[in-house]
């Protein structure tokens, strides 16, 4: 599929179900994790993790759903990504329960789950069915949580980091809305949208600093644009690598938590 670099283009029509296939072990091994206080604050003031049921929408191979699970919440993994999906179900945990199903069309029944989370998902969605979706499958008394895991381009290596993906990318309409808040803070299905913070930091080698790169669907996994990328990263983990020959992505996790409307 031909991407455009519009800045307008929506997120959801760049292929959002498939685009991720031919990087699913990239993504298992060198994707980033989340900071344990994102999901504290997630799991506060509601009932007992035990007593939970979370769907997480936009599963991908079960980084998030795992976290939640290891609190004893019961999680159902929406993944509409096959090979994602099954990546996932290898490395299950018996409370994580895997379901092909869309951000759209989650194939959940009404008011079957008292939280919803979208971990670094959420821009992939189509705004206002995917909202009226999770209201309808949501408890009264649910929580919706929608997390990324934001690159901080105030550390030094980070941003290069960043400079090197936007330029290999060609500056793709993701990279300036990884973050895409605005059809939370405009819906009538949730009220009372809350937004916390959280440093995070991702230890890499330099296996672990191209895999990272390469994890990201946008980027090219080939040809004389791809040997330029891998240079490029080469360059600048000799840059900053420290004594251990680790080098640090550094994030902000941006947390927000609303309620049912």
């Amino acid at each position: 599929m031909t991407e455009t670099n519009n800045e307008l283009t929506p997120l959801h029509t760049l292929n959002p179900l498939n685009r991720f296939s031919d990087r699913v072990e990239d993504y298992v091994k060198y994707r980033p994790s989340y900071p344990t206080a994102a999901i504290d604050k997630i799991l506060e003031n509601l009932t007992p993790s035990t007593q939970l049921v979370a769907a997480d929408i936009g599963a991908g191979t079960g980084i998030s759903s795992r976290l939640l699970a290891s609190r004893g919440v019961k999680v159902i993994a929406i993944e509409p990504n096959a090979e994602m999906r099954n990546a996932g179900i290898r490395d299950a945990t018996s409370l994580v329960e895997w379901q092909d199903g869309t951000a759209e069309n989650t194939n959940l029944p009404d008011a079957s789950v008292n939280l919803i989370t979208c971990f670094q998902a959420f821009h992939w969605f189509t705004p206002e069915p995917t909202l009226a979706e999770f209201r309808r499958i949501l408890k009264p008394s649910g929580k919706l949580a929608v997390v990324w895991n934001n690159r901080d381009n105030n550390d030094e290596f980070t941003a290069e980091y960043s400079k090197i993906v936007r330029a290999a990318s060609k500056n793709h309409p993701a990279e300036s809305r990884m973050k895409s808040t605005e059809p939370l803070t405009k819906t009538a299905y949730f009220k009372n949208f809350c937004e916390y913070d959280f440093g995070y930091q991702q230890e890499l080698d330099l296996t672990g600093l191209i895999g990272r790169a390469m994890s990201v669907s946008y980027l090219p996994c080939e040809g004389t644009d791809y040997e330029q990328v891998i240079s490029n990263l080469n360059d600048l983990y000799q840059q900053f690598k420290n004594k251990k020959g680790f080098v640090y992505m550094t994030y902000s996790t941006s947390l927000h938590l609303g309620e049912v409307n």
